[in-house]
């Protein structure tokens, strides 16, 4: 079957926007309207001829609402399939006749949970069960029936119906064919991760959710072909979960530059996570994941410009985030070397042309506002075989509740270069080892198998050297030579989260040297 005329449709929204739009176009090209419940009352109040489903059934809605649509005569109209001579038979005598159209959308489950206090009883009665079935019927038959489940697609079927007289390919049925059963998929998702949370149905209360659900699905869209993988010979893609609350790379605008590579986000996520750490304008520059500058200054440029004398020979063909509009001064400076990507909440219209007329291939991209935000919860990771899903590492300290561990206390200006180490630590691959002062990195040793090389390491990568620096540890010191190594570079003070068997030793060995240092009781590995 190709095209098909709608002659009657069905039409049951929990979501109202732009329905009188679509009903009207409906009616004027002829077609029978059947409604359900609160979505018929707004079709009669506005005037919209509407034939009420028990009317037409002639079976009244039942069990406050739990079964309105689920009759023969309704499922028996969506699923006959039209150019199936017994089908077709059957229908006629029964005494069914088709249904053409479905328009559905669902009882809003996951916005009812979200609601603080939303009891188990809540949540059940906010699970549809007439909507999906209708859904999965018409999308099953979309051979001779469409189905309609996101107020964003009315405007489409307007336009359809109105360029082919009241018809709609079968094309255009399939696409939403898919999209229905998605939906639905994506609807059963939700009702699986909240109940499988749950321990005891005997909750009627609000009840007690599990960190980590039983069966854990996750429905992803992907959006983008990536250039390519990790290497140029896999392929890649991103796909988005959800519509998140934070600012992250997923929910951001390219503006400009080259296709993405699958590096290429790794590196903004990396980047950008590192920049959100600090409210003050700073600048973050990340080479394969790891940044490889950071810095807070009075302005962008000032911050951009500490961030990348940490590491000029690093910093090029890395990842640029900042944490403020990118203006004019600091996109005179980002041209002046060779960028991958750029990342900031904006651009204003002088440094966007700049960016774009002096750097043809660089991706600049633009992500919501970075000054606040609630963090998605969970981070998950693929191994083969299985997924790895733990809480995110959003964990913060203050420093006034670190415990000062050695005979000197730390000064004012120590005390601000350990909060910058430890900030940048965090988003260092293990073994971090982070050389600051109080408004930048000078030294940033990463990834090794062994802490005292990423030391050596951070010290060898200075570009300035670490002496009167603070350095931070992203796990404790198993030995005192971490801090004998430190001491000798010159620095002044460190951080770390204590917990080794030999705490006592690395301690003395802080005190021999004059040293300060404190533990936070965190600790940050980050693989």
């Amino acid at each position: 079957m190709s095209d098909i005329k709608i002659k009657r449709a069905l039409i049951s929204v929990s979501k109202k926007d732009k329905i009188l739009q679509l009903a009207s176009a409906l009616i004027n090209h002829g077609v029978e309207i059947l409604s359900t419940g609160n979505t018929a009352e707004l079709l009669k109040k506005e005037g919209i001829p509407v034939v009420k489903v028990s009317d037409y059934t002639g079976y009244p809605e039942i069990l406050e609402g739990r079964v309105k649509t689920l009759n023969p005569k309704i499922h028996g109209g969506i699923l006959g399939r039209r150019n199936v001579a017994k089908h077709v038979q059957e229908m006629e005598k029964q005494g069914i006749p088709p249904i053409d159209l479905v328009v559905v959308n669902l009882y809003p489950f996951e916005r009812s949970i979200a609601q603080e206090n939303c009891t188990l009883q809540n949540a059940i009665e906010n699970v549809d069960i007439g909507g999906p079935t209708l859904i999965r019927a018409a999308a099953k038959n979309f051979e001779s029936v469409a189905v309609v489940v996101d107020p964003a697609d009315y405007s489409e079927v307007i336009e359809l119906l109105e360029i082919k007289e009241g018809r709609l390919s079968l094309d255009f049925r399939f696409q939403l064919s898919k999209k229905a059963f998605s939906h639905t998929a994506a609807y059963d998702d939700a009702i699986s991760n909240y109940l499988t949370r749950i321990t005891s149905p005997a909750e009627q209360q609000t009840p007690s959710l599990e960190t980590f659900p039983n069966v854990f699905n996750i429905q992803a869209k992907k959006t983008l072909n990536l250039r390519y993988g990790e290497n140029p010979h896999q392929k890649a893609a991103f796909y988005q979960t959800g519509k998140s609350k934070e600012p992250c790379v997923a929910q951001s605008t390219v503006l400009h530059g080259k296709e993405l590579s699958f590096n290429n986000l790794l590196d903004l996520e990396a980047a950008l996570e590192t920049v959100k750490e600090f409210q003050v304008p700073a600048c973050v520059i990340v080479k394969h994941n790891n940044p490889c500058g950071a810095a807070i200054g009075n302005s962008l440029k000032e911050a951009y410009q500490k961030a990348f004398a940490c590491d000029p020979s690093s910093a090029f063909g890395g990842i640029v985030a900042v944490n403020r509009v990118v203006d004019l001064e600091l996109a005179e400076e980002i041209v002046k070397i060779f960028y991958e990507c750029i990342i900031a909440p904006d651009y204003d219209s002088r440094a966007l042309d700049l960016l774009r007329a002096s750097k043809k291939n660089l991706r600049i991209l633009k992500t919501p506002s970075v000054s606040q935000w609630n963090a998605d919860r969970l981070d998950i990771r693929k191994i083969a075989g299985g997924l790895l899903v733990q809480e995110r590492d959003l964990g913060q300290i203050n420093l006034d509740n670190c415990r000062v561990v050695t005979e000197r206390s730390p000064t004012p200006a120590e005390l601000s270069a350990l909060d910058l180490a430890w900030k940048v630590a965090k988003h260092v691959k293990s073994n971090a080892i982070i050389f600051a002062t109080n408004d930048r990195t000078v030294g940033i040793g990463a990834g090794q198998m062994s802490r005292i090389d990423s030391v050596r390491i951070g010290v060898l990568k200075s570009f300035q050297g670490v002496a009167g620096t603070a350095m931070a540890s992203d796990a404790f010191f198993p030995f005192r030579d971490n801090v004998d190594e430190a001491a000798k570079a010159g620095v002044k003070a460190i951080i770390q989260p204590g917990g080794s068997i030999k705490d006592e030793e690395v301690i003395r060995a802080a005190n021999e040297h004059q040293l300060t240092m404190l533990f936070t009781g965190m600790r940050h590995f980050r693989h």
